[in-house]
C-alpha cells in the first residue's frame, strides 16, 4: 500500500497529469451539456407538434368539412421516436434524422426521408457527445500519463536502482500503470455521474454496460501501451509510435474501412428508388384511369366496391395514383433497405477487431441510435402510414363529411426503441484484444 501512495504522489506531482485530467474531465462535461442540448431539443419539437397537431386538425376541418379528400392532402399526422436519454451520450444517427415524422396518407416515399433543416457543417463535423470523448481522447489521455513509465526511469539512471531494491521489476511497472488506470477511472466514473444528473438517467442494465464498457476500452489501451513500453525504446519513440497507433486505429481504419463498405455495397437504388417513386406517381396524370384504378384494386382488393369512377378529377383515382407511386418503387425500395442492411452488418463484423470502432457500434446500439435502429423507426412509420390510409381510404371514397370522424384520436403516436444486442457478447471483442496484448507481451517481460 505504501509504495502505491508513493506512485500516486509521484504521478500527481506532475503539472502535466492535472492539466491532461482537468482537460478531459472539462471536455467530457462540455460533451454532456451538448448531449442535453440535443435531448432538449428533441423534446420542445415533440411538445410544440402535440400542441399543433390538435389545433391543425381543428383548422383544416374548419376549412375542408365537405371535401375529406383534399382535407387529408393536407393534415399531417405525427410519428414520434422516443429517445433515449442515453442518446445524450452516444448521439449517433439521431442527429441527422428527425424525431418526429408528420406524414400525410400520400405517397409514403417521397416523405420517408423528409428531415429538419439543419445547418450542414454542424452535420459535417458532428457532435461533441461523451462516446466522442471515451473513444478519441481518453486513450490520448491513457499515452501522455504512460509512454514514459518505463523510458523515464532508464533515462534518469534509476532504473538500475529499481532491479536491485524492486521485488519484481515487471510488478514495479504494472504498479505505476494501475495507478493511471484508477486515475482514469475516476474520471470517468464521475463524469457518468455528471450524466447522471444533467440528463436524468436512470440506473439501468444499459447505463451500467455503457459504464463496464468504457471501462474496458481504457483496459485496452493500457494493455496496448504496456506492450510499446517494454521494449525498452527512448520516451520519443514510445510517444510517437503510440500516436501512429492512436493515429491508425482512431482515424485511419474507420476511414478506410467505411469507403470499403461504402464501395462494396454502392447504392444506386437511393436514386432510381426516388425517380421510381416520383415516374409512379407523375406518369398516372397522362395514364388511363382505368388502369390506375385496376392497379389500386390488385393492391386493395376490399375498395374494389367503390367502382371505376373515371369522369374527370376525383378522390379515388388521385390517391389510387399516390399509391403507385410506393408501389412502382417497391422493388428498388427494397433493394435499397437490403443494401443498408447488409453495410451495417459488415461493418459490424469488421469492427469487431478494431475496439474503437466495436465501442462506438456498441454505445449507439445502446442509445437506440444505431442506423439498423433507425431503419426498424422508418419501417414502423411506414405500418403507422400505412393504417391512416385503411382508416381513410373508405370514408373519403364514401364522401364522409371531416366533421363526422373524431379527431380527437389522432393524437401523435410513440416508437419505442428497444436495444436488442448481448452486452455480454458485446464485451467479448474489448477482452480478446487486450489478453492478446498481454500474451504478446509476455515474451518481452523478460528482457526487463
Amino acid at each position: 500500500m505504501t509504495t502505491f501512495k508513493l506512485f500516486l504522489q509521484q504521478c500527481i506531482r506532475s503539472k502535466e497529469v492535472w492539466i491532461s485530467l482537468l482537460l478531459i474531465t472539462l471536455l467530457g462535461i462540455i460533451s454532456i451539456v451538448i448531449g442535453n442540448k440535443h435531448l432538449q431539443r428533441q423534446q420542445d419539437a415533440i411538445a410544440e407538434v402535440k400542441t399543433y397537431q390538435e389545433q391543425h386538425f381543428d383548422r383544416q376541418v374548419a376549412l375542408h368539412n365537405e371535401d375529406l379528400g383534399l382535407l387529408l392532402y393536407y393534415a399531417k399526422f405525427a410519428y414520434i421516436n422516443t429517445l433515449n436519454p442515453l442518446a445524450g451520450l452516444s448521439i449517433g444517427q439521431s442527429d441527422v434524422n428527425p424525431t418526429v415524422k408528420r406524414i400525410t396518407i400520400k405517397t409514403f416515399e417521397a416523405q420517408k426521408y423528409d428531415t429538419d433543416l439543419v445547418n450542414p457543417m454542424n452535420l459535417q463535423s458532428g457532435n461533441l457527445d461523451l462516446s466522442f470523448v471515451i473513444i478519441y481522447l481518453f486513450p490520448l489521455l491513457v499515452i501522455v500519463l504512460s509512454f514514459n513509465v518505463l523510458s523515464e526511469e532508464t533515462e534518469t539512471g534509476t532504473w538500475r536502482l529499481v532491479t536491485i531494491q524492486a521485488r519484481s521489476k515487471l510488478g514495479f511497472i504494472i504498479s505505476k500503470l494501475l495507478i493511471r488506470l484508477a486515475l482514469l477511472y475516476v474520471v470517468l466514473l464521475f463524469l457518468f455521474f455528471i450524466a447522471k444528473l444533467v440528463l436524468n438517467l436512470t440506473f439501468d442494465s444499459n447505463l451500467f454496460w455503457m459504464l463496464g464498457l468504457s471501462m474496458l476500452y481504457i483496459l485496452f489501451w493500457f494493455t496496448l501501451t504496456f506492450f510499446i513500453i517494454i521494449f525498452k525504446k527512448s520516451s520519443g519513440f514510445n510517444a510517437l509510435l503510440l500516436l501512429s497507433v492512436w493515429l491508425v486505429l482512431i482515424i485511419l481504419l474507420p476511414a478506410g474501412i467505411n469507403a470499403y463498405v461504402s464501395s462494396k455495397y454502392p447504392v444506386p437504388e437511393a436514386l432510381s428508388t426516388a425517380i421510381a417513386q416520383r415516374d409512379g406517381y407523375h406518369v398516372k396524370w397522362d395514364t388511363d384511369k382505368l388502369a390506375t384504378i385496376e392497379k389500386f384494386y390488385k393492391h386493395y382488393p376490399q375498395f374494389k366496391k367503390y367502382g371505376y369512377p373515371t369522369d374527370g378529377f376525383n378522390w379515388l383515382w388521385y390517391y389510387a395514383m399516390q399509391q403507385m407511386g410506393d408501389d412502382d418503387s417497391k422493388n428498388q425500395r427494397e433493394a435499397l433497405n437490403e443494401k443498408i442492411k447488409l453495410r451495417e452488418q459488415t461493418s459490424t463484423q469488421i469492427a469487431s477487431a478494431i475496439p474503437n470502432m466495436h465501442l462506438q457500434l456498441t454505445f449507439n446500439q445502446l442509445a437506440g441510435t444505431s442506423m439498423s435502429q433507425q431503419m426498424d423507426y422508418l419501417k414502423a412509420t411506414d405500418a403507422f402510414h400505412e393504417k391512416l390510409r385503411l382508416f381513410f381510404y373508405p370514408k373519403i371514397f364514401e364522401n364522409k363529411h371531416a366533421d363526422s370522424i373524431d379527431w380527437k384520436q389522432f393524437t401523435p403516436e410513440y416508437y419505442e426503441t428497444t436495444p436488442e444486442i448481448s452486452p455480454v457478447k458485446n464485451m467479448i471483442p474489448i477482452v480478446i484484444a487486450s489478453i492478446l496484448m498481454i500474451l504478446v507481451s509476455i515474451p518481452m517481460t523478460r528482457r526487463l
